[in-house]
């Protein structure tokens, strides 16, 4: 029944457009995550001077071990979320830039910079006593034992959650909007033109939407979605060089990323 619904109410509200003059698109691959220092440097400090360098630079994945920091609510859903596989990362260990090869649950951001849980005025964390693994191992004189919390299993998103038809409507939501079938119709774009275009708009209604519905159909704060669907994609479809705009009729045009105001 949920379905049904999800169907009538995604497909029927939005009108997308896409402006005809736009060209091919060039893929571009960027990402602002950093995690850790680069631990081949070495380091002479032997304790931490509370300079917060590891908190402004990027918030901690969870580890699998953090889940009771989850289940007891001493991390919020709505201060998580997910980063899902395909979507591009930035491996702070080997220096690169690529698709996620699992999914990943982070501690967001703030806007500006570093962990939400940062307090930049007293130089401490908000959440000390109960911090997850990560921020635990790390000491940026020593990274032997970050390295080793690194190479564990991560927590999953299905490890938290265990409402059946929030599993399902996940589940869906991956075959339909997974990031490798982003990448293929952003492929296709150059070859098809139009049609490619209206296949990836779809894919992008049908995540902008989905929220919403859950969080009204199944009871769910709006500020948890980004942890159960992760990142809207109409925010990450960015790091293909597009953009979507949204006009004052209502209207969403999908365009290459403009630069210094005109179109690439």
């Amino acid at each position: 029944m949920i379905h049904t619904l999800l169907e009538e109410h995604v497909f029927t509200r939005l009108r997308w457009v896409y402006p005809p003059q736009a060209g091919p698109i060039a893929i571009s691959m960027s990402h602002d995550e950093h995690m850790i220092r680069d631990p081949s440097k070495p380091e002479t400090r032997t304790h931490c001077i509370r300079c917060g360098e590891c908190c402004l630079r990027s918030s901690p994945t969870l580890q699998a071990e953090d889940l009771h920091l989850v289940e007891k609510g001493f991390l919020k859903k709505r201060d998580l979320v997910t980063f899902r596989k395909g979507e591009f990362v930035n491996d702070p260990v080997q220096e690169v830039i690529g698709p996620a090869v699992n999914d990943y649950v982070k501690i967001k951001e703030k806007a500006e910079i570093g962990c939400i849980f940062y307090d930049g005025a007293a130089k401490a964390c908000t959440i000390y006593h109960d911090r997850p693994l990560q921020c635990r191992a790390l000491t940026c004189w020593d990274t032997r034992e970050i390295m080793d919390v690194l190479g564990r299993p991560k927590l999953r998103r299905q490890d938290v959650v265990h409402h059946e038809v929030l599993l399902g409507l996940m589940e869906e939501h991956e075959k339909r909007c997974s990031y490798a079938a982003i990448e293929d119709h952003v492929h296709r774009i150059s070859r098809e033109g139009n049609k490619a275009v209206e296949r990836l708009l779809g894919l992008l209604k049908f995540d902008y939407h989905l929220r919403p519905f859950v969080s009204d159909k199944l009871h769910i704060p709006l500020d948890e979605m980004d942890f159960y669907f992760g990142r809207p994609l109409v925010d990450t479809i960015r790091s293909y060089g597009l953009q979507v705009l949204r006009e004052p009729d209502g209207s969403f045009f999908l365009t290459k990323i403009r630069k210094n105001g005109v179109l690439e």
